[in-house]
């Protein structure tokens, strides 16, 4: 049983499998005060909290794509033996934090 003071919110995505489109429902729950903010940024940006949530979801699993294929590169660097001095990796986060 959820909170009745949850505030619900259907996404509706359309699902492309084997050439075939269908449209699927995922139910997400947020608070009172969640779905304000939600409201909030969805009116600065000019559109509605569904198309606000469903780029922000895209977003992440961009990023995490993103993110694993480097770990991924990282570990096959590392596997084949290719790893840089530690003076190297020091020089490289100094001029990452670099204003």
């Amino acid at each position: 049983m959820h909170d009745c003071f949850e505030q619900l919110i259907v996404l509706k995505t359309v699902v492309g499998v084997a050439g075939a489109c269908y449209t699927a429902l995922m139910e997400i729950r947020f608070t009172p005060e969640q779905e304000r903010l939600l409201s909030q940024v969805a009116s600065q940006e000019g559109t509605d909290i569904e198309h606000l949530v469903r780029d922000a979801a895209l977003r992440l699993l961009e990023q995490d794509a993103q993110f694993r294929g480097a770990v991924r590169r990282g570990v096959e660097q590392a596997d084949r033996g290719d790893f840089i001095e530690e003076e190297e990796m020091e020089a490289r986060i100094e001029r990452m934090l670099e204003p």
